[in-house]
């Protein structure tokens, strides 16, 4: 009775690691591991009845077409889990999640156009990822920036037309990377992915395929010969405008400001405006042919030629104004800090409350370092002035002045 009872136990411990599908051919590895061999069977889904302890699953090469969030469930030790050549085209969110184990994945030969990349973050030992021979058009900028063990990462034979700048940042161990294939639209939005070709100790597979397809001047051209002028980082200038042409305003303190910026291609303009009271974003010109300003921003005028008018400049609206300039290759910011001046002679005051300020009519020009853009700026008290004039004999409404020198001081141009 005793040697029957070691018999079934022995039978009761080893059946759950020999357990194996009809499908599949499982067998032990001289490492120890355990491989569940179940390609070319044409499957359809994942099958069942795999044992717990299964380390190598081999799937490619069959005609599974989707893989659902408990697809591998039993299987929580794969390490190396093989699904190439197969037709999956929609993976459900928590399809991978559970694979904590996991150091190889092979998706490629697939259809698939969306992945849920949030499943990567708790993947942190993958080594190898490939993803080639799909339909991914796009890829979110921190897609793998869990993934500190990657060694290699293959994304050719994709749609992607684009990848966001720090797509491969924060990926210590890489040190194979395929994007060749791929239907690039070498505009500057994919300029940075040149400037990280010639600095990185990645080897970039192919890398003389990895072509433009537009636009049409640069068709054909590989993505690391986009030619430096044709995408050059924006810089920015704020200074105070001395008139607006054609454009009148309630008599008072008004605030002018004016944003020149270069770049290639031209950089859009928007303002950041922050006060103790509130912080306005303004992502373009908000004053109409007609003069309209939108409702929600009408004590903020912003116009198509990058200048700012605040009429009726009051206490409250001092606070940090800063000027963006924004296109593809980068933005760059210069902010200046605003103060209302409350003597009868403004000018004495911006001198006595910073003394690093331009007298009256200086003209000097404060640039940002380039590892600290934001520090121009952040010391300039404006002071400006407008004698307000009388209202009408019989109390009819003030009388309307042109945007003349409305500033009385400017402590400095700020530039970046």
């Amino acid at each position: 009775m005793r040697p029957l009872l070691c018999f079934l136990g022995l039978a009761a411990f080893l059946g759950p690691c020999l357990a194996c599908p009809s499908a599949c051919s499982c067998s032990t590895k001289k490492n120890g591991r355990l491989l569940a061999e179940c390609a070319y069977k044409d499957l359809q889904e994942v099958p069942e009845g795999l044992s717990s302890n299964v380390t190598i699953l081999t799937l490619s090469a069959n005609r599974i077409g989707w893989l659902g969030k408990g697809s591998f469930s039993e299987v929580p030790e794969v390490q190396s889990l093989w699904l190439g050549y197969n037709q999956i085209g929609v993976v459900e969110p928590g399809a991978f999640i559970s694979l904590v184990h996991l150091k190889n994945l092979d998706l490629s030969h697939n259809k698939i156009a969306d992945f849920p990349w949030q499943d990567l973050r708790n993947l942190s030992g993958l080594q190898i990822l490939k993803m080639n021979n799909n339909r991914l058009a796009g890829l979110p900028r921190d897609a793998f920036h869990s993934l500190k063990e990657l060694r290699s990462l293959w994304l050719n034979d994709n749609e992607l037309t684009t990848l966001a700048e720090g797509t491969f940042d924060n990926l210590p161990s890489l040190s194979q990377l395929q994007i060749f294939n791929n239907p690039f639209n070498c505009t500057c939005k994919v300029f940075w992915l040149k400037k990280w070709t010639e600095n990185t100790s990645v080897s970039i597979t192919k890398g003389g395929s990895t072509l433009c397809v537009a636009p049409g001047r640069l068709k054909g051209r590989a993505v690391t010969d986009i030619p430096d002028q044709h995408c050059v980082a924006p810089s920015v200038q704020l200074t105070y405008l001395s008139n607006l042409d054609n454009s009148v305003v309630q008599d008072g303190l008004t605030l002018t400001l004016h944003c020149s910026v270069a770049g290639s291609p031209p950089p859009e303009i928007r303002w950041r405006i922050q006060t103790p009271g509130r912080r306005v974003e303004i992502n373009g010109p908000n004053v109409a042919r007609g003069g309209n300003v939108k409702q929600s921003q009408e004590r903020f005028w912003v116009f198509k030629n990058g200048t700012m008018a605040i009429p009726d400049f009051r206490k409250e609206d001092e606070g940090t104004y800063t000027c963006l300039a924004v296109n593809d290759v980068g933005t760059r910011d210069v902010s200046v800090n605003v103060a209302l001046a409350g003597s009868e002679n403004p000018a004495e005051d911006l001198l006595r409350d910073d003394p690093q300020a331009s007298p009256f009519g200086g003209q000097s020009c404060y640039k940002g370092h380039d590892l600290d853009p934001s520090g121009a700026g952040e010391k300039l008290v404006i002071v400006y002035h407008v004698p307000r004039e009388s209202k009408s004999k019989a109390g009819g409404p003030m009388p309307q002045v042109h945007l003349g020198p409305l500033l009385l001081a400017l402590g400095a141009v700020l530039c970046c």
